[in-house]
């Protein structure tokens, strides 16, 4: 079948695109943003891409449009579409149908962690010989392609709780039917189209109708929202991982950065965990891989030693380089809560070496200034912050600038932010860049040109 993907660099639905081109069909795509890493992986494929949304860039020989859910009415190839009465679905339809039947489902959902635990669990499995199947937001280094179909029984999907495209309304992950789901954390985000959290909730809650009494579902123990939608109904068995003393799974830190740990297993150690990851929250995303694999029958002692040889995700504190003593780094981290753990991981790894901050806010809920609030203590870590305030920001940056108290100045574009950097950066510091969309290339240009 000739496809063609309206969205098509979008982490998922790249991924789509990856998996479509693998089981035989023809694929072409278009999106206004074209940039790594998913641009490249589309290219290394084979797969040609359209700058824009003319009509004219969908072949009149495609059977099928699967469209993103960026797009929206309005959207000239979406009313081009319509208007031709041509065959369109979302991508999260097109993967449950053609993709998800007579596999074994293994969900990885929550605000935060989804890519880099759905990168995780993917890779235990590999390391088991399980050759399973994936699609996640993000590109794993092991891997070096964000979806594959495999040969294994298990595909491991990142269920996001954003809806699923113009024409529905729904959250993606309803889709997918999951055996096993992984509810990492549940936070309010995507000011745009949920007004609360417990609009979020009951998102949440619709997933976990269709988790099957025989399948299992791996749940963030300490966080009190994800509880209180276990309590609207649950019929599956649970695990869970966390702090709390009561949690099946826990983790004892041998090391203050997360790179070292006891994994303990209804309170009895089952293995000791050497890895290059940084941070308490990425070692909550390992205890909830590792017991999602073992509910599929992966050993915890293979699980564990996983660790070691894992690989971070491309754009999860990316080290893309260090030069003159400055270590520049690439993060995809857009929510306060991301962007606090994450900083707090890399101030255990560095001590008290200097971490500069440059920061898009790119997401639709940062744009709006949903956030605002939270920003400027998610920053603590932050020795210097130089924040990108864009002339469209609809929301002024200056309060969250003063209460950083000296420590922060706004930029109106990527030109004038990389100049500041430059006056800012100093032997022995840590650079960050924060984004969550190609942030005009920011991080490679100002590490090619220290």
């Amino acid at each position: 079948m000739k496809l063609h993907i309206l969205g098509i660099c979008g982490t998922f639905m790249g991924g789509i695109a990856a998996l479509a081109r693998e089981l035989g069909h023809d694929v072409s795509g278009s999106d206004a943003n074209v940039y790594p890493p998913m641009s490249s992986q589309l290219e290394a494929l084979g797969i040609a891409l359209s700058q824009g949304y003319a009509p004219a860039h969908i072949a009149a020989a495609a059977e099928q449009i699967v469209v993103g859910n960026a797009l929206a009415r309005g959207n000239p190839s979406v009313e081009a579409v319509l208007d031709a009465g041509r065959a369109y679905t979302s991508g999260a339809q097109w993967l449950a149908e053609n993709v998800l039947p007579g596999r074994r489902t293994l969900a990885v959902a929550g605000t935060h962690g989804k890519t880099t635990t759905s990168s995780l669990l993917a890779f235990i499995l590999e390391y088991a010989g399980r050759d399973p199947g994936f699609l996640i937001g993000g590109v794993p280094e092991n891997f070096g392609v964000s979806a594959r179909i495999g040969s294994g029984r298990e595909f491991v999907v990142e269920a996001d709780e954003y809806d699923t495209a113009f024409f529905d309304k729904r959250s993606k992950f309803v889709h997918y039917r999951p055996w096993l789901a992984i509810l990492n954390n549940l936070e309010y985000d995507h000011a745009d189209i949920f007004p609360d959290v417990a609009a979020i909730q009951r998102q949440f809650h619709h997933l976990l109708r269709t988790v099957p009494g025989n399948g299992r579902l791996i749940v963030n123990g300490d966080d009190d929202n994800l509880a209180q939608v276990l309590a609207m109904g649950c019929w599956t068995p649970v695990e869970t991982f966390g702090e709390r003393e009561d949690a099946d799974w826990r983790a004892q830190l041998d090391a203050a950065d997360g790179s070292a740990f006891t994994v303990l297993y209804r309170g009895a150690a089952v293995g000791e965990a050497r890895w290059s990851l940084l941070g308490r929250h990425n070692v909550m995303n390992a205890l909830a891989a590792i017991a999602a694999a073992q509910a599929v029958g992966v050993a915890i002692a293979d699980a564990v030693a996983a660790l070691a040889a894992f690989r971070s995700v491309k754009r999860r504190l990316e080290v893309i380089g260090c030069t003159h003593e400055i270590t520049v780094y690439d993060d995809f981290a857009h929510h306060p809560t991301a962007i606090a753990t994450t900083l707090a991981g890399l101030r255990a790894r560095v001590g008290s070496a200097r971490i500069v901050v440059a920061m898009e806010p790119r997401s639709n809920s940062m744009r709006m200034g949903a956030h605002a609030a939270q920003l400027a203590p998610a920053l603590a870590d932050a020795n210097a912050v130089v924040f990108l305030h864009r002339p469209g920001l609809p929301w002024d940056a200056g309060a969250v600038i003063d209460a950083l108290h000296g420590r922060a100045r706004s930029a109106a574009d990527v030109d004038a932010l990389l100049a500041a950097l430059h006056t800012l950066a100093q032997p022995g510091d840590h650079v960050l860049f924060m984004s969550n969309g190609g942030f005009d290339g920011a991080p490679r240009r100002f590490f090619d040109s220290l």
